[in-house]
């Protein structure tokens, strides 16, 4: 896990160990003061030279001088480096998430993504910058400030070696128990995230059926449950604090008892015990020793929630797409030529039932195919193998004589065009959303695609036009208007061939009509693949292709299929029956 997310420091290292050699030199600096306080007290203050007390000051305040520019340094250029690790982790992990198949993007919900790319990764920069600071003068201090006290007397300063095993051992009880309470705390926020991203996406559902009240239970109920979790883990992780302040306070009080003996003791002679300015120094390395222990305990606190974090980001990280770039890829599709050699399809390893069974099929180049059937009987799943949006798990698909997995992902993508069943725009003008299909496409090859799908009318009718802005998610237009803006985005694409998942559902069938007829007259060469409910979408096919449990039922004409199909007859006379009726 470390050694993934160090890979995200890049240009900010340099930044990073300046962090710690200033955050060092300010350690160095902090000790050294004691020892010369010292020395102004024993030589300068009792004997009363005014020389050396001079001599001494001046020293103190070089010191503390240089102390604080290396502690201003240590802070700014730590500041840097993690703000600048964390836009790294943020930009590796989308950049990651940019490259997965839809089978990797099952793995990890949108709610658990968006919680990674933002809460985690503060709390992994928040530890990072402290780990480049106090976890460096923690450390470093406490080894300084101990090596020093036995220089002064070995004897006293054993009473910190006896301390140091017993805090050790709470701070990993404490670290034990806490960790499984923060994981479960940050999957429980994927969890609110994934209410709220579905609530403000169905808002308009939610107003309609007067469940705001409900909405908010539900909300209500997982944020309690954050807050409980959390509370449990903080209050854990704060008992440190006066657990290690007690063990810490009852060293000074041993060492002012010793110290003020073995003083008495040898009169305040150096030479044969302890003196005041030593005493000083010792009590002064005592608080720095406490300060250290701190700054651990915070490093440890924050590390134990950041932990989880850097897990859950190290996750993404690591998955690899499941679908990737052969060694050889070839780079051209030749025409749209479709042909399934015993396909099977299943979306889990483990799945009892296959999506798609043995599917036989040949597709010729620039012909128009149907496909009907039921709900769940894998329409969509056939179509998505073609673009390999998900890769076949047993058999072959080929796109103009090349099994699917010869190609450069870019190269298929490219010369097959997809309107999905779900529709979806993207926050930005008219205009922008269209070049999606082409970034290159002139304003007159904008106007014809739309015009091919039909939306040039509603376009031209908005004060804006094609600079008209669509809001996120196409809230702003209506489904049928989202439906053809997608087919016209397709279109800009010229694809060997275009898939429309059911993305004339949202038309009136007039305007469906004239779309068939458009593709037809305008895109004769390409390949179209027509998912529909309705039978009127693809009665005039080539062929037509009926679906059941992952299998092709039934393949012909229209008037084929209802003399020799009864499912087919059946869906089109149950239409036919349901026009008459609303008529």
């Amino acid at each position: 896990m470390i050694r993934t997310l160090s890979k995200s420091l890049r240009e900010n290292k340099k930044t990073a160990i300046l962090t710690v050699l200033c955050s060092t030199l300010e350690v160095v600096f902090e000790i050294v003061i004691p020892l010369t306080m010292s020395g102004l007290i024993d030589n300068g203050i009792e004997p009363g030279d005014r020389q050396a007390v001079l001599r001494y000051g001046a020293v103190l305040l070089a010191f503390a001088l240089l102390q604080l520019t290396a502690g201003v340094l240590s802070a700014r250029w730590g500041a840097f480096a993690s703000v600048g690790f964390g836009a790294n982790l943020r930009q590796d992990m989308y950049d990651n998430v940019q490259t997965f198949a839809f089978s990797n993007i099952d793995k990890f919900s949108p709610a658990s993504i968006v919680t990674r790319l933002t809460t985690d990764v503060t709390n992994v920069q928040n530890a990072f910058q402290m780990l480049t600071r106090m976890a460096i003068r923690g450390p470093v201090m406490l080894v300084f400030a101990m090596a020093v006290s036995f220089g002064i007397s070995a004897g006293i300063s054993t009473i910190f070696l006896a301390i140091l095993p017993v805090l050790g051992v709470l701070l990993f009880l404490i670290v034990r128990k806490v960790q499984p309470i923060f994981r479960r705390v940050f999957h429980t926020y994927d969890e609110l995230n994934g209410v709220v991203e579905e609530n403000i996406r169905g808002i308009r559902v939610v107003k309609s059926f007067v469940q705001e009240d409900g909405e908010i239970r539900k909300f209500g109920k997982i944020s309690e449950r954050i807050y409980r979790e959390f509370s449990k883990g903080e209050r854990t992780i704060t008992l440190n604090s006066p657990l290690m302040q007690f063990c810490m306070y009852t060293c000074m009080i041993l060492i002012s008892w010793f110290g003020a003996k073995a003083i008495v003791a040898s009169g305040n002679n150096a030479a044969l015990g302890l003196t005041t300015g030593e005493l000083t120094a010792l009590m002064t390395y005592a608080m720095q020793i406490l300060m250290s222990l701190m700054m651990l305990s915070m490093v440890f606190s924050m590390l134990t929630i950041a932990a989880s974090s850097a897990g859950r980001i190290a996750e993404v990280l690591e998955e690899k797409a499941d679908i990737q770039n052969p060694p050889q890829p070839v780079k051209a599709v030749q025409n749209g030529e479709i042909e399934f050699r015993h396909v099977d399809f299943s979306y889990a390893k483990t799945a009892e039932k296959k999506a798609l069974d043995d599917i036989c099929l040949h597709i010729r180049s620039g012909e128009t195919v149907g496909i009907v059937g039921g709900t769940g009987s894998s329409k969509s799943t056939l179509v998505q193998l073609i673009p390999r949006l998900y890769d076949v798990t047993g058999g072959a698909l080929l796109v103009g004589g090349v099994d699917v997995r010869q190609y450069d992902l870019e190269t298929l993508r490219s010369a097959v065009s997809v309107v999905l069943q779900k529709n979806e725009l993207f926050s930005g003008t008219i205009r922008e959303n269209l070049r999606w299909g082409n970034e290159s496409a002139t304003d007159e090859e904008l106007r014809e695609a739309c015009k091919m799908a039909c939306a040039d009318e509603f376009i031209e009718a908005m004060p804006d036009g094609y600079d008209t802005y669509i809001e996120q998610g196409g809230a702003n237009v209506s489904g049928g208007q989202k439906q053809r803006l997608c087919i016209a985005r397709a279109l800009l694409k010229k694809p060997k061939v275009l898939i429309l998942d059911d993305s004339t559902s949202a038309v009136d069938t007039a305007t469906d009509a004239r779309i068939r007829k458009a593709l037809a007259d305008y895109i004769p060469e390409t390949t179209k693949l027509i998912i529909a409910q309705r039978i009127s979408s693809v009665e005039h096919a080539d062929r037509i292709l009926v679906m059941d449990g992952g299998r092709i039922l039934a393949s012909g004409t229209h008037e084929a299929l209802l003399e020799t199909c009864p499912v087919y007859r059946e869906i089109y006379r149950s239409q036919q029956k349901g026009g008459e009726q609303n008529a």
